[in-house]
């Protein structure tokens, strides 16, 4: 299984540089074969395009990254996303600003944040499937589109609300506590809903982390055992498990479920680049336990977006919600920054700022 040091993405970088004199891309070179390797991404530079009738410019200001990233390289994702091939413009959403437009229902000087793909400017049409939305004028910064008030942060309430049924009182375990989605499950199961959250992150740093983030207890996945830490920490069981990770973690917290508990399955990374795929061994406690157990999509809630964004927004105003973003300073370290998500290197939100805060909103 092909991997490499962060080091080497670094050095793999040295010599790439942006401006606003041209159009900066990251292309798919090859299909990755576990991690991500600098052999994975081409390098691409190419004149800043002109928009025509019912189209606008965009500049990029920051990107967000997603383990899901690594399936677009492949040839596969989610299932609205087109198929990446060799040579195609690496699928992302981002924070840009509107330079040009021709387009009647978007204007110059707007912030948006949308389908931008891995470069610095993007000629688009704004059609539906790029699901573009403004950045509201609320006081916080653009970077947020990223993460909290982005994808991210529709994930976490989606994950949550519509799936888990929060409920006060609830003995909650959330693994991946300390990542993109779980930073902002973990503070608003807690500081919200009024659960009790018992945090699953790797290492020590990770776990101080979640333990001031909204968990009153903490596992270190990599120096203790899940299973024994859980038979201690909940002996009644399990009212309601996040699971952002899949495998054995998954398969531990099955055991030990309540009756009439619930599960979230919002992510599996721990199981992205494994071969042969992780088999769940114990799916059968579900039915003994009564327990519902629900995935979700996050694209399918879209047409809560507004609401989901102004509840996120009030949260973080009220200091309910701390926003953290693990950002990657520089483009051209990209690749570097989504190798890192399987590294298990980020806190919070994995980002990259292209160009930083807008100066100027419209």
């Amino acid at each position: 299984m092909n991997s490499a040091p962060l080091e080497v993405f670094t050095a793999f970088a040295a010599d790439k540089w942006i401006d606003d004199e041209a159009n900066y891309q990251w292309r798919v070179a090859a299909r990755p074969v576990g991690n991500v390797v600098p052999t994975d991404f081409t390098w691409s530079v190419t004149d800043i395009p002109q928009p025509s009738e019912g189209e606008v410019l965009l500049k990029t200001h920051y990107l967000g990254l997603a383990p899901v990233m690594r399936f677009y390289m492949q040839g596969t994702g989610a299932a609205r996303e087109a198929v990446l091939q060799p040579g195609d413009v690496i699928h992302g959403r981002g924070v840009a600003q509107v330079i040009k437009s021709r387009h009647p229902d978007w204007h110059e000087g707007e912030i948006v944040q949308g389908q931008m793909g891995w470069q610095t400017y993007k000629l688009s049409k704004m059609t539906e499937q790029e699901k573009f939305f403004r950045m509201p004028q609320n006081g916080l910064p653009a970077a947020l589109g990223t993460g909290a008030l982005g994808m991210t942060g529709l994930s976490a309430h989606a994950g949550l609300f519509a799936c888990g049924d929060p409920k006060e009182g609830d003995q909650m375990v959330l693994s991946g506590a300390a990542g993109g989605v779980g930073s902002i499950v973990s503070q608003i199961a807690a500081n919200v809903a009024g659960c009790n959250v018992i945090g699953i992150a790797g290492g020590p740093e990770k776990c101080r982390f979640i333990l001031d983030h909204g968990c009153s207890q903490a596992i270190d996945y990599k120096s203790e055992d899940i299973g024994s830490n859980l038979d201690e920490r909940c002996p009644q069981g399990i009212d309601l498990y996040f699971d952002n990770v899949g495998g054995e973690t998954l398969e531990a917290c099955l055991e030990r479920l309540r009756l009439g508990s619930r599960v979230v399955l919002c992510g599996s990374i721990s199981e992205y680049t494994r071969d042969p795929p992780f088999k769940l061994s114990n799916y059968t406690r579900v039915r003994a336990t009564e327990t519902r157990m629900q995935g979700f999509f996050v694209y399918n809630h879209l047409h809560r977006w507004h609401k989901v964004m102004d509840e996120l927004a009030g949260w973080i105003h009220e200091g309910k919600l701390q926003p953290i973003q693990d950002v990657e300073q520089g483009f051209q370290h990209m690749p570097r920054a989504l190798a890192n998500l399987y590294y298990g290197g980020n806190v919070g939100k994995q980002c990259c700022s292209v160009r930083g805060e807008p100066t100027e909103w419209l």
